[in-house]
Parts: C-alpha cells; structure tokens; sequence
C-alpha cells in the first residue's frame, strides 16, 4: 500500500497568469537535471483540507518549474512511540520519502493557535539520525499555514524552529493563507489572489535554493563534532603530523 497522494488535473492551474511565468526559475543557479526532488506534508485528516488543498497547488506548481513531487498520506500514521520500534509501514514510507527528497514543503493548519498534531506527528516521526543516514540535515526547507481566521504566522514560526531543529535550509519567503475556505471555488482549486500568489513566490524560491544547495550539500552537512564522533581518520593535512610522531 503507497502512501502517496495523488491529485486531480496536475497541468491544470487557473489562477496561474502565465506570461508572469518563469518555467525554469532556478536557471543559471545550478544544474536542474536529473529534476529536484520535493516532498510534501500537510497537517490535516479532513475530507476537505486546505493545507492539503494548499500542498497539492504548491505540487502543481513545483511540476510545472521543472521539480519531481511525492506527497505523503498520513491518514495511518501512528503516533510517535506507538509502534514499537517505530515498526510500521507508514513510519518506514515517510523515512524513505525523507531520504528520497531534497526539498520539502510542510504546511499545517492553525489550530488553538500552533500547527496540528497531524503536522507535528509526521516530523517527529523523522530522526535527526538513522543507521548513518540524516533524514532532513541539509535539505530546504518551504513552510506555509492556513488559518480558518485572521492571518496568522503561529504556525510557520513553529515550522520554522522545527525546521531549524531538524538542520534543514529553510527558505526566507512564505506562505500564510488567512480564511482558507474562502480561497477555494467548489472544485477545491485555489482563486486567483495574493494569497495564491504568495504560493507561487515561495515555490519559485525553494526551487532556487534546492539548485543552490545541491553541488554544495554533501559540504555543508560536513560537521567537526560528527567527524569527531565517527572516529579517527587519517587525511592528507593529518598525514605528515602522523608519519612525524611515528603513528603514520
């Protein structure tokens, strides 16, 4: 069973006006092929969400720059520690994904003012470390919220931290979509707006930084204290030191 959500009329995007379109808005910051790839998480179960909504519009758009999308269904996710040992198939797909991507974009409703457990289960679920590998060290970043009131920044904040937390890149620009059930016709497609503007901006901005951090990631999840902690190692600035003191 895939955990990966699909959507409707992935070429289809009404509220885009399209001679404002950069197809390729990372161009020249760095090689596009093979395309960046991006996962997506959204922090409602509801039959209607729009911080689904709001993903699968963000995931148009990441397809039209050029990027290769997968959002994850977290409708069977347990919560953290109720497997044990994590053992449960969601638990393994979402890791997998996480590995998978070099980008994400996390959106989570607002509510009683800070982003859902839905939203927090998932990064939870994801370990700073996992036999070796780092699930999100490195990778960008994207955070957006929708609020069923006023504008709000609680949630983005929060994604922010857990972002920061997590030692991912997150990006400068985002998204905060205010009365969310305003922002959507009958046929879930998000209005022509700022709002969906907004979108579009922070899509265009993790595509770039994806392509700037890319032929740089492996150095810059380089760490001194991790180095120190995997052992010792011999490099070529150590070598003579070594051969000097008879240990080489």
């Amino acid at each position: 069973m895939s955990r990966l959500r699909t959507f409707a009329d992935p070429d289809h995007l009404p509220a885009l006006d399209r001679s404002f379109v950069l197809d390729r808005p990372g161009l020249g910051l760095g090689a596009d092929q093979p395309p960046p790839r991006i996962l997506l998480l959204y922090g409602s179960l509801r039959a209607r969400s729009f911080s689904r909504l709001c993903v699968e519009e963000a995931a148009r758009l990441l397809t039209l720059f050029g990027a290769e999308i997968r959002i994850f269904d977290p409708s069977d996710l347990p919560l953290p520690d109720q497997a044990p040992g994590d053992d449960h198939p969601a638990v393994h797909e979402l890791r997998a994904l996480s590995l998978w991507s070099e980008g994400q974009v996390w959106c989570s409703p607002e509510r009683h003012g800070q982003i859902t457990g839905v939203m927090k289960a998932q990064i939870d679920h994801l370990p700073l470390s996992m036999g070796g590998m780092r699930p999100t060290q490195g990778r960008t970043l994207a955070v957006m919220q929708v609020s069923a009131g006023s504008q709000s920044f609680n949630s983005v904040n929060t994604l922010r931290l857990l972002g920061r937390w997590m030692r991912m890149v997150t990006i400068p620009n985002q998204s905060s979509v205010a009365m969310a059930y305003k922002e959507f016709g009958d046929d879930d497609r998000m209005r022509a707006s700022g709002y969906y503007d907004r979108i579009v901006d922070v899509m265009e901005e993790l595509i770039r930084f994806t392509l700037l951090v890319r032929p740089h990631a492996a150095q810059l999840v380089d760490r001194y204290s991790e180095r120190k902690a995997a052992g010792p190692a011999v490099t070529p600035a150590s070598e003579p030191a070594a051969r000097a003191t008879g240990n080489g």
